[in-house]
This record gives structure tokens, sequence and C-alpha cells, in this order.
């Protein structure tokens, strides 16, 4: 292992790039954030990207639904209305509003600009969807209409700041194997979330490095115990669409039916706690056979490429861990601007919080596309107009570079290298006895050993040139693992995605946000939510039964 590096970051140069908004991430959020930004007179904006912009990340292999829903009569207040039933009482009705209207008013510019819909026998464009590969290809040719600038395969390590303001951030650049930095007036966080590298399609490049970089200046995280989320997917894939599966037979290797009514994904956690399940997708008639595989054709490249037809043939499924990704964590934005506790720091889509919308339940699918499209919009508009108001000494401000673990160690070499702590994570992550179905004591386990980690990493977890990225990369799986089960602990019942076997009942009393942040040593805080009050006695209350499986086909966007 190499010399440790300096405590003391050096001082930005004045050679390095100079851009009024930097944006981290290349996803439907960051597009729509650096858009924002150039559409409210941002004069350079530079847009980053861990993988290729257009092509990285969870959505550009997807076919996503859109929560796009007409104004007309009371079509938005149902949606709400249904929504707000499946957010454990955590959600905002004000919030899920403004990102109704917001996601209605930019898909439709989607189409003014001539993004490609489809249309229906009648002719008229069926708005509702996304075509992942599509959307992002088209949101990458407006980018550079724009004049947005993409440095592709450029991974942000960490973020500048000048005097408690974030003003930029540094990074390594694989092409060019070089290490990059920008100075920006303002920058936003679209890096996605965490799914702790568990082979789920798109996910890999979500390491959850948007959290470790913003707590590191001081910003705060939300709703990281709703991180237990798991999709359902063939086991020799990666795919994790769920939409197929609600034409889907479960059986035990023996051939035993499972009742899946309700929550699939826990009927289907439940079996494999005791063996192998297989699923076959013979309730689907030839019509919705056309159907998904006309919108779904990712969902059956697997099946194809083995020479199994899904729909009479059963085929042995597993659950891989979606994380924060189709959770609802992230960092804490305080205002309709999407604005964080850090002067000059936006957040917006997975990175941060969809509690707003969405409560204690998965964001997964429409509502996760509408927040993308939505907060990325309010986050770059925000930005640009922040860096306007620094006026001309922006430039000029001196900036430190404010990342920690995995970069600037705190002792001698030695100790767990990167590698070593990605296994620790997922040892401890991915597990369904440990994750989906938590349990006070397991829980207590599972913090130990990851604080015991984060005293070695801090002391000894760096690399040099292009390893800094999976050094980083390890730090920030870390860092979030112990958000997550530091929130899971402090959260002591049942609610939507968090499910403790030792407290299954939901009590009213905790119907509240939970605040986390720190670094070296994690805080836990309720927050409270309009007209309700906290409680350090709580009343146990039994969950609410699952709802049954609906009869008919259901909205695209919500299942996908």
């Amino acid at each position: 292992m190499s010399t440790p590096a300096t405590l003391s970051p050096p001082l930005a140069s004045d050679t390095d790039d100079l851009a009024d908004v930097l944006v981290i991430g290349g996803g439907p959020a960051g597009a729509w954030a650096a858009l924002g930004a150039a559409a409210s007179g941002a004069r350079s904006v530079v847009l980053v990207d861990k993988g290729y912009c257009g092509t990285s990340g969870a959505t550009a292999p997807a076919n996503t639904g859109a929560w796009y829903v007409t104004p007309e009569g009371a079509a938005r207040e149902r949606a709400i209305e249904a929504r707000f039933a499946r957010s454990g009482g955590l959600a905002h009705r004000e919030w899920m509003a403004r990102v109704l209207e917001a996601t209605w008013t930019q898909i439709n510019q989607l189409a003014a600009w001539g993004y490609p819909f489809p249309v229906d026998d009648s002719g008229l464009q069926y708005r509702a969807n996304l075509r992942g590969p599509d959307y992002m290809y088209f949101l990458r040719r407006q980018l550079r209409r724009a004049g947005v600038r993409i440095l592709d395969h450029s991974p942000a390590l960490e973020l500048l700041v000048s005097d408690g303001v974030v003003a930029g951030a540094q990074g390594y650049s694989r092409q060019q194997d070089a290490p990059w930095r920008v100075r920006a007036g303002a920058v936003v966080l679209a890096s996605g979330g965490c799914a702790f590298l568990s082979k789920a399609l798109g996910c890999d490049v979500n390491t959850g490095d948007g959290y470790l970089m913003a707590t590191e200046v001081g910003a705060e995280l939300s709703g990281m115990e709703f991180s237990a989320q798991y999709g359902i997917s063939p086991a020799y894939a990666t795919v994790t669409k769920g939409l197929p599966y609600f034409w889907a037979t479960f059986t035990t290797e023996s051939g035993e039916e499972i009742d899946s009514r309700g929550n699939r994904m826990l009927a289907v956690a439940r079996a494999l706690r005791r063996g192998p399940v297989y699923a076959v997708l013979d309730r689907a008639g030839p019509e919705i056979q056309r159907w998904l595989r006309d919108g779904q054709p990712n969902c059956f490249l697997p099946h194809d490429r083995l020479g199994l037809d899904p729909f009479t043939q059963r085929f042995p499924v597993t659950l891989r861990s979606e994380g924060t990704v189709r959770g609802s964590g992230g960092i804490r934005v305080l205002d309709d601007e999407c604005a964080t506790s850090v002067p000059g720091l936006y957040a917006a889509g997975d990175a941060a919080s969809r509690e707003l919308i969405v409560g204690a339940s998965s964001g997964g699918g429409s509502p996760n596309a509408a927040w993308a499209i939505s907060s990325g919009t309010w986050a770059g508009r925000a930005a640009a107009r922040f860096r306007a108001g620094l006026g001309d000494s922006a430039a000029a401000r001196p900036v430190r570079a404010a990342g920690t673990v995995g970069l600037r160690p705190g002792g001698t070499a030695g100790g767990l290298g990167a590698r070593e702590v990605i296994d620790l994570v997922q040892q401890e992550m991915l597990p369904l006895d440990k994750n989906l179905f938590r349990r006070g004591d397991q829980l207590e386990a599972s913090v130990e050993r990851l604080e015991g980690a984060w005293r070695d990493a801090s002391a000894h977890l760096h690399a040099a040139g292009v390893a800094q990225v999976r050094a980083r990369e390890a730090a920030a799986l870390l860092a979030t693992a112990r958000f997550c089960y530091r929130s899971a602990l402090a959260r002591a019942e049942s609610r939507g995605l968090h499910q403790r076997t030792d407290l299954p009942d939901t009590d009213p009393e905790q119907a509240h946000c939970l605040t986390t942040g720190g670094l070296s040593s994690i805080w836990v805080a309720p927050r409270r939510l309009p007209d309700q009050r906290l409680s350090s006695a709580p009343s146990p209350a039994p969950s609410p039964a699952p709802s049954p499986a609906p009869p008919s086909a259901p909205h695209q966007g919500d299942l996908a």
C-alpha cells in the first residue's frame, strides 16, 4: 500500500476548470438539473458522470413509467390519495402536488423538443412511459444543444468548500487517467442512491457516493431506514423489473404454490428462507404476453438466451437488493428549491430523500421518475440563482477539498483494503435475514461490525490514481450502511419498507421522519411533521393488512 496522503488537502489553483453550476451525476435527475441551470441563466454548466451520460445508471437500461397525471377533474387528487395511503403517513400531499405539476410541464416540454413518445391506435401520444435508452439518449442531445459540458467516465471523489459554502468538486477521469477539478458557484448532487453492488441492472454505479460527499460537508440525510428494498429477478439475470410478476405463479422446488397475494416480494423472501423459489408467468394471456414483450423487452432477453419460455416454463428466481435506489432515503432537502442544509449544495433524484412523495414506501417506478424530473429541474434552477447571487468574486474564492475516508487516512498504512471493506458491507446489507427481516439484536451486531470497519477505514483506507475511485466507493458503501442501520435501530417499529420481526406493529406515535448525519459519530433524530407531535411513550398498534393483488393489469409506471 502506498504512503498515506497529506492530511491537509492543497488549495485549488488558478488552472482549475470554472463553472457556474456543476452537476454530479448523468442520469435523468442530473440531466434535468443541468438543463434547468442552463435555462436559468447559468453561463457555464458542467455535468460529470461516473459512466457515460446516456447509458449508465438505473434508468438507461429500463423502461420506466412516469407519474404523469392530467390536471383535469379530480385525477390528481385521486393519485395523491392513493400514493399517500401507501406512505405510512410520512408523505406530504403538497409536495406530491408540486411534483405532479412539474412532471406534467416538463414531460410536455419533452414532447415539444421532439421526444418520440409512442402513439396509440387513435394517433394520441402516450406520455406516461419513458423508454430508458431513448429517453437518456434524447436528454444527452438536449444537454449538448444547451451548451452543457459533459465529462464522461469522470467520477467525482469529493466536494470543494469555501468558508462553509460548497464551491465545486474534484474527481478522476478514467479516460484521461488524470484528476479533474471544477470550481463552481453551486453544485447539484444527482449521483443516485445505493444498491450495495448487488448486481441489480444498472445499479453498480450507485454506491452512495453523494451521501458520503454531502455528509462530509455537514449535510443531513433522511429516511435511510427505508432501504430494505429488494427486486425479484431470475436467478440467472440482473433484471429486477417487477411488472411481469404481476401475472406469475410462484412455487417451491417441489411445486407447491406460494401465496403471493399482497406483497409479492415479501412472499418470495419468506419462501427463499426455506429453499429455492420458481416462477412462471402463466397468468398472462396472449394479449398481455405481447404487451409485456413490447413494453419490457429487457425482462425477456435472459430467458430467450436460454431458450426458455417464461410463460409456460418455470424458472428460478432470487431477490436482489435495490437499497435506496428504489427505497426512499437520501439527502434531506429543506425547501422547494431542493437545497440541502449546506449553502451552495443541492440534491436531486435518488440522491435526495423521496419521503416527501412516497414516505416509508418504495419510490420505484413512476414516483422516482417524476421526482428525478421535478427535483432535478428545481435544483438546477436554484443552483443557477445561487451562483448569480455570488457576483463576480465567486471564481476567485479559495477552496479546499473536503474528502476524508478513502482519500486521506488518519493513520499509517495497513488495515482493510477497498475490496475487503466492500465484502464486509455486503455481508451485512445483502442477506434477507439481516436487512429485510430486521431484528434489534441483529441490527446491533451489524452496527458494531460496521463501526469497527469505519474506524479501520478512517485510519488506513486510501489509494492513489484511479484506485481512489474504488476506495471512495468502498467508503461510501460503508458510510451508507451505517446510516441505514443506525436509522433502523432508532425506528422501534415496523413501517413501510422497514420491517422489524421483533417489533412487528406500527406505532402511531412514531409517524415522524428520522434525520441522520455525522460520520465519525453518527447521530439520528426524529423530525416533526406538520401538525404532528413526538412522543417518547409509544403505543403499539397493529400493522395495516396487506392489500390484495388487483384483478387486472396495473398501471405500468407504478409497478415497473
